[in-house]
């Protein structure tokens, strides 16, 4: 049976003609029987694609021959090219959504003004020699914090990427403007933009975790200062780093552990919500426990 594997990856650099090298991604995806989601931007390049393990490797191989994708960053994990609905490979104005794509400043080098990147092993140093003082904060969507996050970390109330500007407006964090604060997410490309807007806020030590959560839990496992499961963005929902991992997130019907969040069964809802097995199996019970919010007017 063929070995599959999914790669999480990224890469900012300027993009004079973002539609080509969309089309180019499709067509190379297409060939090696890829699927996942990529986006493109004037500042660089962001997806996941799964598939047979020899094909994700050409895919990274060649990707990484143009010259604005030479230092693509790159993750590995378990999965297939199942673990997405199907393909898709779209031009957006930010790879990531933050809504400020003319504040975001990259070079051929990446982005430019961004914080500090620590590997792993550079992040525990910190921590040992700066003690208390070193702040983590959550780069990603309140709810996924909900099954892990990093000891005692600073979660800010987003929905989504949008909402962070306005967060750090509000005046919340600004204690915190002194204080050493390493900036974390997912796979690390979040925090890329994250710390150049903290930065351009009057954050003075900025730090960001390099490789994201992914790469800290490949060096660490469970053994080190993350706690929890890893929230995914495919089907799988969430990923663990080893045995060891505990269970953060409760059942919002019955306050079971949990780390498995499932959509409300009303067809007109299907808000995210973590849901135990016996809760998840009845209809009733798989709806929100306060009632669906409303769907916005048309």
């Amino acid at each position: 049976m063929a070995l599959h594997r999914i790669v999480l990856f990224y890469a900012f650099a300027p993009l004079s003609d973002p539609e080509a090298v969309r089309l180019w991604q499709r067509a190379l995806c297409e060939k090696l029987g890829l699927t996942g989601r990529i986006l493109i931007s004037p500042d660089g390049i962001n997806g996941t694609v799964g598939g047979e393990i020899n094909a994700v490797k050409q895919y990274v191989k060649t990707t990484r021959e143009h010259s604005a994708f030479r230092n693509l960053d790159v993750k590995w994990s378990e999965g297939s090219a199942a673990d997405f609905p199907r393909l898709s490979v779209k031009v957006r104005e930010e790879i990531v959504s933050f809504g400020a794509p003319g504040e975001l400043k990259v070079d051929e080098n990446g982005v430019v003004g961004g914080g500090v990147h620590l590997k792993p092993e550079e992040l525990h140093r910190l921590v040992d020699e700066k003690g208390d003082d070193v702040v983590f904060f959550d780069g990603r969507n309140e709810f996924e914090a909900r099954i892990g996050k990093f000891r005692n970390a600073v979660v800010p109330d987003v929905a989504t990427t949008h909402d962070f500007i306005r967060e750090l407006e509000s005046g919340k964090y600004d204690e915190l403007k002194d204080k050493p604060v390493v900036t974390y997410c997912t796979g690390g490309i979040r925090c890329e933009v994250l710390s150049s807007l903290m930065v351009n806020r009057g954050f003075k030590e900025v730090y960001q975790l390099d490789g994201g959560i992914v790469r800290y839990g490949e060096a660490f496992k469970d053994r080190g200062l993350w706690e929890g499961s890893l929230y995914v963005f495919d089907r799988r929902m969430h990923l663990e780093f080893s045995d060891e991992a505990k269970t953060l997130g409760r059942c919002v019907r019955c306050s079971a552990p949990t780390s498995k969040f499932e959509n409300c069964s009303n067809p007109s809802c299907r808000t995210l919500s973590l849901y135990c097995a016996d809760c998840a199996q009845d209809p009733s019970s798989l709806r929100c426990p306060d009632g669906c919010p409303e769907a916005p007017a048309a």
